[in-house]
Protein backbone atom coordinates (compact mmCIF):
# COMPACT_ATOMS: atom_id res chain seq x y z
CA UNK A 1 0.00 0.00 0.00
CA UNK A 2 1.17 3.55 -0.74
CA UNK A 3 1.74 5.93 2.12
CA UNK A 4 -0.04 9.31 2.10
CA UNK A 5 3.24 11.18 1.56
CA UNK A 6 4.21 8.91 -1.30
CA UNK A 7 0.79 9.30 -2.89
CA UNK A 8 0.97 13.12 -2.72
CA UNK A 9 4.42 13.04 -4.24
CA UNK A 10 3.11 10.80 -6.98
CA UNK A 11 0.26 13.22 -7.69
CA UNK A 12 2.76 16.05 -8.12
CA UNK A 13 4.62 13.99 -10.67
CA UNK A 14 1.35 13.30 -12.51
CA UNK A 15 0.68 17.03 -12.65
CA UNK A 16 4.07 17.56 -14.22
CA UNK A 17 3.26 14.98 -16.90
CA UNK A 18 -0.08 16.61 -17.68
CA UNK A 19 1.63 19.94 -18.34
CA UNK A 20 5.04 19.18 -19.82
CA UNK A 21 7.35 22.14 -19.85
CA UNK A 22 8.72 23.24 -23.23
CA UNK A 23 12.28 22.07 -23.73
CA UNK A 24 12.09 19.45 -21.00
CA UNK A 25 14.70 16.77 -21.52
CA UNK A 26 13.34 13.53 -22.88
CA UNK A 27 15.07 11.49 -20.20
CA UNK A 28 13.21 13.42 -17.50
CA UNK A 29 9.90 13.02 -19.29
CA UNK A 30 10.43 9.29 -19.60
CA UNK A 31 11.35 9.00 -15.96
CA UNK A 32 8.19 10.83 -14.94
CA UNK A 33 6.08 8.82 -17.39
CA UNK A 34 7.28 5.56 -15.87
CA UNK A 35 6.92 6.88 -12.33
CA UNK A 36 10.60 6.56 -11.48
CA UNK A 37 12.75 9.09 -9.64
CA UNK A 38 16.03 9.78 -11.41
CA UNK A 39 19.10 9.14 -9.31
CA UNK A 40 17.22 7.81 -6.29
CA UNK A 41 17.64 4.24 -5.10
CA UNK A 42 14.14 3.96 -3.67
CA UNK A 43 12.30 4.39 -6.98
CA UNK A 44 8.53 4.23 -6.70
CA UNK A 45 5.93 2.97 -9.14
CA UNK A 46 2.53 4.31 -10.07
CA UNK A 47 -0.61 2.37 -9.17
CA UNK A 48 -1.39 -0.67 -11.32
CA UNK A 49 -3.63 1.41 -13.64
CA UNK A 50 -0.72 3.60 -14.62
CA UNK A 51 1.59 0.60 -14.95
CA UNK A 52 -0.78 -0.69 -17.63
CA UNK A 53 0.07 2.40 -19.67
CA UNK A 54 3.80 1.63 -19.76
CA UNK A 55 3.65 -0.43 -22.98
CA UNK A 56 1.89 2.50 -24.65
CA UNK A 57 4.94 4.70 -24.03
CA UNK A 58 7.43 2.25 -25.53
CA UNK A 59 7.86 4.35 -28.67
CA UNK A 60 9.11 7.23 -26.49
CA UNK A 61 11.88 4.97 -25.24
CA UNK A 62 12.76 3.96 -28.79
CA UNK A 63 12.92 7.55 -30.02
CA UNK A 64 14.95 8.67 -27.01
CA UNK A 65 17.47 5.89 -27.64
CA UNK A 66 17.76 6.78 -31.32
CA UNK A 67 18.54 10.37 -30.41
CA UNK A 68 21.76 9.21 -28.75
CA UNK A 69 22.67 6.78 -31.53
CA UNK A 70 25.77 8.07 -33.31
CA UNK A 71 24.88 6.13 -36.46
CA UNK A 72 21.46 7.76 -36.69
CA UNK A 73 21.28 10.49 -39.32
CA UNK A 74 19.55 13.46 -37.76
CA UNK A 75 17.04 14.34 -40.47
CA UNK A 76 14.07 16.16 -39.00
CA UNK A 77 10.73 14.61 -39.91
CA UNK A 78 7.20 15.54 -38.91
CA UNK A 79 4.77 12.84 -37.82
CA UNK A 80 2.15 11.62 -40.28
CA UNK A 81 -0.83 11.68 -37.92
CA UNK A 82 -4.19 10.19 -38.89
CA UNK A 83 -7.36 9.87 -36.83
CA UNK A 84 -7.47 6.42 -35.24
CA UNK A 85 -9.94 4.34 -33.23
CA UNK A 86 -8.18 2.39 -30.49
CA UNK A 87 -9.41 -0.93 -29.15
CA UNK A 88 -9.21 -1.14 -25.40
CA UNK A 89 -7.66 1.40 -22.98
CA UNK A 90 -5.02 3.69 -24.45
CA UNK A 91 -2.88 6.46 -23.06
CA UNK A 92 -1.45 9.44 -24.91
CA UNK A 93 2.27 8.94 -25.48
CA UNK A 94 2.90 12.68 -25.17
CA UNK A 95 0.98 13.77 -22.05
CA UNK A 96 0.48 10.27 -20.54
CA UNK A 97 -3.24 10.94 -19.96
CA UNK A 98 -6.05 8.55 -20.82
CA UNK A 99 -7.71 8.72 -24.26
CA UNK A 100 -11.45 8.97 -23.66
CA UNK A 101 -14.21 7.94 -26.05
CA UNK A 102 -15.37 4.92 -27.99
CA UNK A 103 -14.25 5.94 -31.48
CA UNK A 104 -11.63 8.33 -32.88
CA UNK A 105 -10.06 8.78 -29.43
CA UNK A 106 -6.83 10.19 -30.86
CA UNK A 107 -4.42 10.11 -33.74
CA UNK A 108 -1.67 7.67 -34.75
CA UNK A 109 1.44 8.33 -36.83
CA UNK A 110 1.22 5.97 -39.80
CA UNK A 111 5.03 6.04 -40.14
CA UNK A 112 6.22 5.32 -36.58
CA UNK A 113 3.06 4.33 -34.69
CA UNK A 114 3.06 7.16 -32.12
CA UNK A 115 -0.35 7.46 -30.42
CA UNK A 116 -1.39 10.85 -29.01
CA UNK A 117 -4.40 13.06 -28.41
CA UNK A 118 -5.41 15.17 -31.39
CA UNK A 119 -4.66 18.33 -29.43
CA UNK A 120 -1.32 16.93 -28.26
CA UNK A 121 -0.27 16.22 -31.86
CA UNK A 122 0.22 19.96 -32.35
CA UNK A 123 2.94 20.00 -29.69
CA UNK A 124 4.81 16.78 -30.52
CA UNK A 125 8.36 17.56 -31.78
CA UNK A 126 9.41 16.62 -35.31
CA UNK A 127 11.23 13.48 -34.17
CA UNK A 128 9.38 10.81 -36.16
CA UNK A 129 11.47 7.65 -36.61
CA UNK A 130 9.62 5.51 -39.18
CA UNK A 131 9.34 1.78 -38.59
CA UNK A 132 10.32 -0.50 -41.50
CA UNK A 133 7.28 -2.66 -40.80
CA UNK A 134 5.08 0.29 -41.73
CA UNK A 135 6.97 1.27 -44.87
CA UNK A 136 5.55 -0.86 -47.68
CA UNK A 137 7.35 0.58 -50.71
CA UNK A 138 10.66 2.03 -51.82
CA UNK A 139 9.05 3.92 -54.68
CA UNK A 140 6.17 6.37 -54.20
CA UNK A 141 7.38 6.92 -50.63
CA UNK A 142 8.31 10.21 -48.97
CA UNK A 143 12.09 10.62 -49.24
CA UNK A 144 12.73 11.60 -45.62
CA UNK A 145 10.48 8.79 -44.41
CA UNK A 146 12.40 6.27 -46.51
CA UNK A 147 15.92 7.27 -45.44
CA UNK A 148 14.98 7.52 -41.77
CA UNK A 149 13.33 4.09 -41.87
CA UNK A 150 16.53 2.56 -43.29
CA UNK A 151 18.79 4.84 -41.22
CA UNK A 152 20.74 5.95 -44.29
CA UNK A 153 21.80 9.30 -45.73
CA UNK A 154 20.28 8.53 -49.12
CA UNK A 155 17.78 6.00 -50.48
CA UNK A 156 19.52 2.65 -50.93
CA UNK A 157 18.14 2.38 -54.46
CA UNK A 158 20.20 5.43 -55.47
CA UNK A 159 23.41 3.94 -54.07
CA UNK A 160 22.80 0.52 -55.65
CA UNK A 161 21.91 1.87 -59.10
CA UNK A 162 24.83 4.32 -59.25
CA UNK A 163 27.23 1.61 -58.06
CA UNK A 164 26.04 -0.75 -60.82
CA UNK A 165 26.24 1.91 -63.54
CA UNK A 166 29.74 3.00 -62.53
CA UNK A 167 30.88 -0.63 -62.35
CA UNK A 168 29.72 -1.81 -65.78
CA UNK A 169 27.70 0.83 -67.57
CA UNK A 170 29.75 3.99 -67.98
CA UNK A 171 30.78 3.00 -71.53
CA UNK A 172 27.30 1.86 -72.60
CA UNK A 173 26.00 3.64 -75.68
CA UNK A 174 23.04 5.88 -75.01
CA UNK A 175 23.49 5.88 -71.24
CA UNK A 176 20.61 7.86 -69.65
CA UNK A 177 19.20 8.52 -73.16
CA UNK A 178 17.89 5.17 -74.41
CA UNK A 179 14.81 4.08 -72.49
CA UNK A 180 14.59 0.63 -70.98
CA UNK A 181 11.75 -1.83 -71.41
CA UNK A 182 8.79 -0.93 -69.21
CA UNK A 183 8.35 -4.52 -68.00
CA UNK A 184 12.00 -4.77 -66.96
CA UNK A 185 11.80 -1.44 -65.15
CA UNK A 186 8.72 -2.58 -63.23
CA UNK A 187 10.45 -5.85 -62.32
CA UNK A 188 13.40 -3.95 -60.87
CA UNK A 189 11.09 -1.67 -58.89
CA UNK A 190 9.20 -4.66 -57.54
CA UNK A 191 12.48 -6.32 -56.58
CA UNK A 192 13.44 -3.30 -54.47
CA UNK A 193 10.02 -3.26 -52.84
CA UNK A 194 10.24 -6.99 -52.04
CA UNK A 195 13.64 -6.54 -50.32
CA UNK A 196 11.96 -4.55 -47.66
CA UNK A 197 10.20 -7.73 -46.51
CA UNK A 198 11.88 -10.91 -45.21
CA UNK A 199 12.39 -13.60 -47.89
CA UNK A 200 11.88 -16.43 -45.39
CA UNK A 201 8.60 -14.91 -44.20
CA UNK A 202 7.42 -14.63 -47.80
CA UNK A 203 8.19 -18.29 -48.49
CA UNK A 204 6.45 -19.31 -45.29
CA UNK A 205 3.35 -17.36 -46.35
CA UNK A 206 3.35 -19.02 -49.78
CA UNK A 207 3.74 -22.45 -48.16
CA UNK A 208 0.78 -21.81 -45.86
CA UNK A 209 -1.38 -20.90 -48.86
CA UNK A 210 -0.31 -24.05 -50.70
CA UNK A 211 -1.43 -26.12 -47.72
CA UNK A 212 -4.95 -24.74 -48.21
CA UNK A 213 -5.23 -26.20 -51.72
CA UNK A 214 -7.40 -29.30 -52.27
CA UNK A 215 -5.24 -32.46 -52.49
CA UNK A 216 -5.75 -32.89 -56.24
CA UNK A 217 -4.79 -29.27 -56.95
CA UNK A 218 -1.76 -29.46 -54.67
CA UNK A 219 -0.43 -32.69 -56.24
CA UNK A 220 -0.92 -31.40 -59.80
CA UNK A 221 0.87 -28.13 -59.01
CA UNK A 222 3.68 -29.94 -57.18
CA UNK A 223 4.29 -32.32 -60.09
CA UNK A 224 4.26 -29.45 -62.60
CA UNK A 225 6.73 -27.37 -60.57
CA UNK A 226 9.14 -30.33 -60.35
CA UNK A 227 8.98 -30.59 -64.14
CA UNK A 228 9.50 -26.85 -64.67
CA UNK A 229 12.45 -26.89 -62.29
CA UNK A 230 14.06 -29.53 -64.55
CA UNK A 231 13.38 -27.25 -67.54
CA UNK A 232 15.32 -24.42 -65.88
CA UNK A 233 18.26 -26.76 -65.27
CA UNK A 234 18.70 -26.87 -69.05
CA UNK A 235 18.49 -23.11 -69.48
CA UNK A 236 21.71 -22.98 -71.53
CA UNK A 237 20.01 -24.95 -74.30
CA UNK A 238 16.35 -23.96 -74.07
CA UNK A 239 16.84 -20.35 -72.85
CA UNK A 240 13.97 -20.79 -70.38
CA UNK A 241 14.63 -19.68 -66.83
CA UNK A 242 12.13 -19.42 -63.96
CA UNK A 243 11.17 -15.87 -64.94
CA UNK A 244 10.41 -16.83 -68.55
CA UNK A 245 8.38 -19.82 -67.42
CA UNK A 246 6.50 -17.56 -65.03
CA UNK A 247 5.49 -15.37 -67.97
CA UNK A 248 4.21 -18.45 -69.86
CA UNK A 249 2.42 -20.30 -67.05
CA UNK A 250 1.39 -17.36 -64.84
CA UNK A 251 -1.81 -16.39 -66.69
CA UNK A 252 -2.91 -20.05 -66.82
CA UNK A 253 -2.13 -21.13 -63.25
CA UNK A 254 -2.96 -17.85 -61.49
CA UNK A 255 -6.02 -16.72 -63.44
CA UNK A 256 -8.13 -14.28 -61.35
CA UNK A 257 -11.70 -15.32 -60.44
CA UNK A 258 -13.16 -12.27 -62.22
CA UNK A 259 -13.06 -12.40 -66.00
CA UNK A 260 -12.00 -8.77 -66.39
CA UNK A 261 -9.45 -7.57 -68.92
CA UNK A 262 -8.33 -4.73 -66.66
CA UNK A 263 -7.86 -7.07 -63.69
CA UNK A 264 -5.97 -9.56 -65.83
CA UNK A 265 -3.55 -6.92 -67.11
CA UNK A 266 -3.00 -5.60 -63.60
CA UNK A 267 -2.31 -9.07 -62.19
CA UNK A 268 0.01 -10.34 -64.94
CA UNK A 269 3.15 -9.14 -63.18
CA UNK A 270 2.17 -10.82 -59.93
CA UNK A 271 1.10 -14.00 -61.72
CA UNK A 272 4.55 -14.27 -63.25
CA UNK A 273 6.21 -13.55 -59.91
CA UNK A 274 4.38 -16.20 -57.89
CA UNK A 275 5.04 -18.92 -60.50
CA UNK A 276 8.70 -17.88 -60.57
CA UNK A 277 8.86 -18.22 -56.77
CA UNK A 278 7.21 -21.64 -56.93
CA UNK A 279 9.72 -22.89 -59.51
CA UNK A 280 12.81 -21.48 -57.82
CA UNK A 281 11.79 -22.82 -54.38
CA UNK A 282 10.10 -26.05 -55.47
CA UNK A 283 12.24 -28.19 -53.13
CA UNK A 284 11.29 -26.05 -50.12
CA UNK A 285 7.64 -25.31 -50.79
CA UNK A 286 6.46 -28.81 -51.77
Amino acid sequence: MFSEELWLENEKKCAVVRKPKPGRKRQELLAVAFGVKVGVKGAFLWPPLKLFACPQISSLVRRAALTHNDNHFNYEKTHNFKVHTFRGPHWCEYCANFMWGLIAQGVRCSDCGLNVHKQCSKHVPNDCQPDLKRIKKVYCCDLTTLVKAHNTQRPMVVDICIREIEARGLKSEGLYRVSGFTEHIEDVKMAFDREISNADERLEAVHEVLMLLPPAHYETLRYLMIHLKKVTMNEKDNFMNAENLGIVFGPTLMRPPEDSTLTTLHDMRYQKLIVQILIENEDVLF
